[in-house]
């Protein structure tokens, strides 16, 4: 049975099944919290992180926050970016 997170949290099945699988909290219940219908129809919009540059990869983490960015290489900050 799932257990109910509260208003917080939109799908509750969605939320526990991506916590399973390792996801942070954070991460899960944003996906969780997302409508699965308008998010498939604006995906692909934006290019592979291997094809963005080091400083555009810094950006974007900076932006959401990952701390130590500044020591890492390129794909460092893809792994990190991905995870997050």
């Amino acid at each position: 049975m799932t257990k109910d997170h509260g208003p917080s949290i939109k799908d509750d099945e969605q939320y526990e099944a991506l916590r399973d699988e390792g996801m942070s909290k954070e991460k899960a219940a944003r996906i969780a919290n997302t409508d699965r219908h308008a998010t498939a129809a604006r995906g692909g919009s934006s290019s592979p992180y291997e094809e963005w540059t080091k400083d555009e990869l810094y950006d974007r983490a900076k932006e959401i926050g990952i701390e130590g960015r500044s020591d890492m290489t390129k794909s460092q900050l893809i792994e990190a970016l991905r995870k997050h």
